[in-house]
């Protein structure tokens, strides 16, 4: 019954996303994978696993970032992704174990079948990134980029805009991009906390280039004022195209910087009817 409902659901929501987005004229501008963050669905996966990624097919996406559900391994993640075609180039981790276990990351990885590995947090004092912590992610970074590059993979930290505290002529996230081995460390820009965080993302692709692997697609609330806490409430995340990001010159950017990879992350309480209409924007969108 459960599965019943949510499909007409579904269907429901993708009927109303197509109606509601108007075709453009002009060549389609997003023409990569329909990719998926899995932490858009952090409140399905612990109910029902299958169910979940049976949805995420539907949806159309051939492509997930994330991690592997609790209780499950990675090898039997890895088959429930391959019945439904859906690949997962790149996965997560945190800090702390990508520093004390970087081999059980890569061994994890290469179960998942991913060419990347992110991580999306440096640990320091809340609203106070200072420089000594910008110092020893340097450190860290090279170090388990190093590893992981030595094993076939990439190693991404993404952006979550409390990096962009004023240093010397620019940010502390100037000073990690340009402390960090291009050959050990790569970036995946999070547009939303990017912008939040008081950053152009346009001009952080223009000027940083291929150090740029991954994008997180999501779109901050009109209005909304950021700051440099990495936080903001979930109903300030909303359907793509429908807020402060100019998401064409983004996508424009992102393209020209060689970007290959992109996922939907949909923050807000209303995933199951934002992330169609998110999909049907992306569609949509022309240059």
């Amino acid at each position: 019954m459960y599965k019943r409902i949510h499909s007409l659901l579904l269907a429901t929501v993708l009927m109303a996303a197509a109606g509601l987005v108007s075709a453009q004229s002009g060549k389609p501008l997003y023409t990569f994978p329909l990719g998926v963050e899995s932490y858009t669905y952090r409140n399905w996966f612990p109910k029902d696993v299958v169910a979940t990624l049976d949805t995420i097919q539907k949806l159309g996406f051939t492509e997930m970032e994330g991690g592997v559900p609790r209780g499950m391994s990675a090898e039997t993640f890895k088959k429930l992704l391959d019945e439904r075609g859906i690949k997962m180039p790149a996965t997560g981790t945190g800090y702390e174990q990508i520093v004390k276990e970087p081999l059980e990351v890569v061994k994890r990885a290469k179960a998942l079948g991913s060419s990347y590995v992110m991580v999306a947090w440096i640990p320091h004092q809340k609203s106070n990134f200072t420089l000594e912590n910008a110092q020893k992610a340097v450190e860290d970074f090279n170090r388990a980029g190093k590893i992981l590059k030595e094993n076939g993979l990439t190693f991404c930290y993404h952006t979550h805009g409390f990096e962009f505290q004023p240093y010397k002529d620019g940010t502390l996230f100037d000073y990690l991009v340009q402390n960090t081995n291009p050959d050990y460390v790569s970036f995946e820009m999070d547009i939303l906390w990017t912008t939040h965080g008081g950053a152009d993302p346009v001009k952080l692709l223009n000027k940083y280039g291929n150090r740029w692997k991954l994008m997180h697609l999501k779109d901050l609330k009109k209005g909304v004022k950021g700051d440099l806490s990495g936080g903001t409430p979930p109903e300030n995340d909303v359907v793509l195209g429908q807020g402060q990001i100019d998401m064409p010159a983004v996508l424009k950017a992102a393209k020209k910087a060689g970007i290959q990879h992109y996922f939907i992350e949909d923050e807000s309480n209303h995933e199951d009817v934002y992330v169609p209409l998110s999909i049907a924007y992306l569609k949509n969108v022309k240059e």
